[in-house]
């Protein structure tokens, strides 16, 4: 063999290792893709009974006899008459189903709705619908606070009590989120509201029936943790990335 013949071969051997390494890469490339699709329609990566990187399952309750599904969803019919961010005639509707003490709802809060808000909801694109979906057996103060919530609403700031539960769980840390009615009843105070009518109102259990509602809106329409969303004719499970709910959002538009 010639020693002119030596560098072509090397060099061919170098553009075969490139193609290679290319092509792997085209693969994975496409098989996240292909996950990420997936865990948008199946509530994240990984649920477990011991929990989920996205969300809290009903299966964390012991309970298999919520609904597996929902054929069909629209979320301009699941609305109801609850509190809302942007235009009311936005083209897409979006809806979440939450739970006050669900550490997954308080990241979406945190992390993923400020850019939702930015990009979508200040544009009028989306109508941003809030419903409670509290999972009471592993998170006893959710009902409470879903009704404080709606209390809350009674004198015009149920935003500023969403934004406060969740900032008050978030001071709490990863772990078992604690609070109660004493603690729903401060806050109330401390964003300004007439504690008088609140605690009446939260006392009375007037908004029981709403947000159980709420609950068997979630149920019935295929939710099975939280946070669920229905985003127009889309249901999405878990605290997907943003890039997940863009995704989804820019085909309702479409």
């Amino acid at each position: 063999m010639s020693e002119d013949q030596q560098p072509v071969k090397a060099e061919n051997k170098k553009v075969t290792l490139e193609f290679s390494k290319l092509t792997l890469w085209k693969i994975i490339s496409s098989v996240l893709f292909v996950v990420l699709i997936v865990s948008i329609f199946t509530g994240g990566f990984g649920i477990g009974k011991n929990g989920s990187p996205t969300g809290t399952t009903t299966r964390d309750l012991g309970d298999d006899n919520f609904p597996t599904g929902a054929a069909v969803v629209n979320a301009k019919q699941l609305e109801d008459d609850d509190p809302f961010l942007g235009d009311k005639n936005a083209p897409v509707v979006m809806i979440e189903f939450s739970d006050f003490q669900c550490p997954f709802c308080r990241r979406f809060w945190q992390d993923t709705l400020p850019q939702i808000k930015t990009n979508y909801i200040d544009t009028g694109k989306v109508k941003f619908v809030y419903r409670d979906f509290p999972l009471s057996s592993i998170h006893p103060g959710a009902q409470p606070a879903a009704e404080a919530t709606e209390c809350a609403d009674d004198q015009g700031k149920f935003w500023e009590m969403h934004d406060k539960i969740f900032e008050e769980q978030s001071k709490q840390g990863q772990g078992t989120v604690q609070f109660g009615i004493t603690e729903l009843k401060k806050w109330a105070g401390e964003i300004g509201l007439d504690t008088n009518k609140f605690n009446e109102c939260l006392d009375s259990g007037k908004y029981t029936d709403e947000v159980n509602k709420d609950l068997r809106d979630a149920t019935s329409s295929g939710g099975q943790g939280t946070p669920y969303f229905i985003i127009g004719n889309t249901p999405v499970s878990g605290a997907q990335p943003y890039a997940a709910f863009q995704q989804v959002i820019e085909s309702e538009l479409s």
